[in-house]
């Protein structure tokens, strides 16, 4: 298991993570002091726990809208699919047309003999 240390805010943090994890853990950390860095900006500083509960607050939100977004698009797929016939299903209606054709073209030959 790797040790990272991360800073957010300022302070120095060091977690564990899988191997080759590394850079992921880093990525993270940098979207938590992305967080805290756009809060001060606006507010202030008002403490530590108080900062770091924000940005959980403010991705927590930022992750329901994506997951909103995503059951939306889903629907969408699922809707589509549903609305045009499957290539199974086109390949047995062609098919149907094909021996409907024939069998009228072999009732045509009967009457005409």
């Amino acid at each position: 298991m790797a040790q990272v240390t991360i800073r957010i805010n300022g302070f120095a943090y060091t977690v564990g993570c899988e191997d080759g994890q590394e850079e992921h853990l880093g990525q993270m950390a940098a979207e938590i002091e992305q967080r805290i860095t756009s809060i001060k900006a606006i507010g202030g500083q008002s403490g530590e726990a108080r900062l770091l509960m924000l940005a959980s607050l403010l991705l927590a939100d930022e992750l329901h809208d994506l997951r909103g977004a995503l059951a939306a698009a889903e629907a969408r797929v699922i809707e589509a699919q549903a609305a045009k016939p499957a290539p199974a299903d086109e390949q047995r209606r062609a098919r149907l047309r094909r021996v409907a054709a024939r069998a009228e073209e072999i009732a045509a030959d009967l009457l005409d003999s």
